[in-house]
């Protein structure tokens, strides 16, 4: 799984097409975080910017190899093992984007009250939770679940609104309790978005080995 991984990363850094969801997610925490706000509410908005960064990344993973390149690595570990690198690729590169976003929060927000331990614990759980929502928006709204560019980018964008807007939506709960203040570690909305980047990972890579 390890050379996959790699594989997958190489891929994704040569292909440069990170490079348009992470200025987007900068150009996001840029306007959106201001010097002086509480350090809560600027994680929160630092975070709920990943949902769509994530669900993003996903469909570029899983969309850069050409298709018989797709077969020759399939044929050779597998394809839910492919696709399962494909995914984690795109989870790591979200969360490494999450934690630039969280560290600009936590240097330019004011402390509210929060101790910086206890804020950092907090954002960084509820960064961890909206990129695994985002990451199970990408799974389901992309290859080999949604083939057509088309309508996989529109899944996408609506998908990510509705795990903005849902009440029981993880990314929601996590993102709500930050900007209300709360430095609470959003242990509930964690477990869930776990759960559900889980499910929504597995149901892709048993597609992807179906249609293999």
């Amino acid at each position: 799984m390890t050379a996959l991984l790699r594989y997958q990363g190489a891929l994704l850094l040569r292909s440069q097409r990170w490079i348009a969801p992470l200025v987007v997610y900068a150009a996001f925490v840029a306007v959106g975080i201001r010097p002086g706000d509480p350090v809560p509410d600027s994680l929160g908005f630092a975070a709920a910017g990943l949902v769509p960064q994530a669900a993003w990344l996903v469909r570029i993973c899983v969309t850069n190899e050409p298709d018989a390149a797709r077969d020759c690595a399939a044929a050779a570990a597998g394809p839910v093992r492919v696709h399962a690198a494909a995914l984690t690729v795109a989870l790591t590169g979200a969360l490494l984007a999450g934690a630039a976003g969280g560290a600009v929060a936590l240097l330019l927000g004011a402390p509210a009250g929060a101790g910086p331990a206890r804020a950092a614990l907090a954002g960084a759980s509820a960064v961890v939770a909206c990129a695994l929502t985002g990451a199970a928006v990408g799974a389901l709204c992309s290859r080999p679940l949604i083939r057509r560019r088309g309508y996989a980018v529109l899944a996408g964008a609506l998908g990510s609104l509705l795990a903005w807007v849902l009440a029981g939506s993880p990314a929601r709960v996590a993102v709500s309790a930050l900007v209300t203040g709360s430095v609470r570690p959003p242990l509930g909305a964690l477990a869930g978005a776990l759960l559900l980047a889980g499910v929504a990972g597995a149901a892709a890579c048993l597609v992807a080995a179906r249609r293999g």
